[in-house]
């Protein structure tokens, strides 16, 4: 991503404060339990969103600071913010899409994994009525294919599987490069946390 800023209180508006705080929310609505494809595509689509959304919009909240007034006249800084919500967006796709079915595979005996593909190729184009741009939509396939003919079922679930969206987060928050570096370790660990928190979650859910 070309542009990267350091940010100021008032490069921000309360709508995107909105997302973030409806993502917080979100993680409190009662849960229910997994027990089909349908409803394993909708666990995915949402966590993902949450972990994407509440990681990024923290990130950015900590860096701006506390107060609360703010307005958005950067339109550079909008547009660097939605793309980088997509792209790490998509790749929180594929690596809970990956975990779910590595996971389903070597505790449920799980044969039909191709599903996977079928699961985050629906979502991403769900996800076009939403704004999601076609060039993040084909790279997410691409890299989804190339990642998928690496996969071992029965061992990814355990082998750090969140670690590209983490990389993805780090990589695309639009801070200034200077500052980015002293917070690698924080803003990678940030996900990994959230991922670890869905991942139980989805181990109580899941009745396959």
């Amino acid at each position: 991503m070309a542009l990267k800023y350091r940010f100021n209180l008032k490069d921000i508006k309360l709508e995107d404060f909105k997302v973030y705080l409806l993502a917080l929310f979100k993680a409190f609505i009662p849960k229910k339990k997994i027990k089909n494809i349908d409803e394993l595509k909708e666990f995915i689509q949402k966590k993902s969103a949450w972990v994407s959304q509440v990681t990024l919009y923290g990130y950015l909240k900590t860096r701006m600071g506390t107060r609360y007034v703010l307005h958005f006249d950067n339109e550079a800084l909008l547009e660097s913010i939605n793309k980088a919500k997509w792209n790490i967006y998509s790749v929180a796709l594929q690596d809970l899409t990956f975990f779910a079915f590595s996971y389903l595979n070597t505790f449920f005996n799980y044969q039909e994994v191709n599903n996977a593909k079928k699961i985050y190729e629906a979502i991403l184009d769900d996800e076009i009525s939403n704004g999601m741009p076609q060039e993040v939509i084909e790279k997410g396939k691409k890299s989804f294919e190339e990642r998928l003919q690496k996969i071992n079922w029965k061992t990814h679930f355990k082998s750090l599987p969140f670690n590209d969206s983490a990389l993805s987060l780090y990589d695309w928050a639009p801070i200034a490069e200077e500052l980015k570096v002293l917070d690698r370790k924080i803003v990678l660990n940030s996900m990994i946390l959230k991922w670890d928190n869905i991942k139980e979650e989805f181990i109580k859910l899941i009745k396959f």
